[in-house]
């Protein structure tokens, strides 16, 4: 399992805590420092939509220009743009064991993917 996101974002510490605390072993992808690998992005937005990983609620899409946010039409500038902007990207972003992508973290859907009672 890999957790993609930023350390200090709340959500992703939320996210790995609750992992912890459920003896869930992973690895994390610190998009600040290693960025976002491109091949991973692609299977993301394959998988989930580009609109599902454009945080378009934060802080940094706010403070993007008007004409940037226009920008962002499709598939290929969106992930023009995160690549440029990595904490555009919604977090945490999970690669499963069972190959699967999600994005977000709720402990009941996370408990319910793992075979739990929330």
């Amino acid at each position: 399992m890999i957790v993609y996101g930023i350390p200090n974002c709340d959500t992703v510490k939320k996210a790995r805590l609750w992992l912890a605390s459920h003896g869930q072993a992973h690895a994390f992808h610190d998009f600040k420092k290693l960025g976002v690998p491109p091949e991973h992005l692609t299977r993301w937005i394959a998988a989930l939509g580009w609109e599902k990983i454009v945080n378009r609620q934060g802080t940094t899409w706010r403070k993007l220009d008007a004409s940037a946010q226009a920008g962002v039409q499709d598939a290929a500038s969106a992930s023009a743009l995160v690549q440029a902007q990595p904490s555009l990207i919604k977090r945490p972003v999970v690669e499963w064991p069972d190959g699967s992508i999600s994005v977000g973290f709720q402990a009941d859907a996370w408990a319910a993917r793992l075979g739990e009672s929330a």
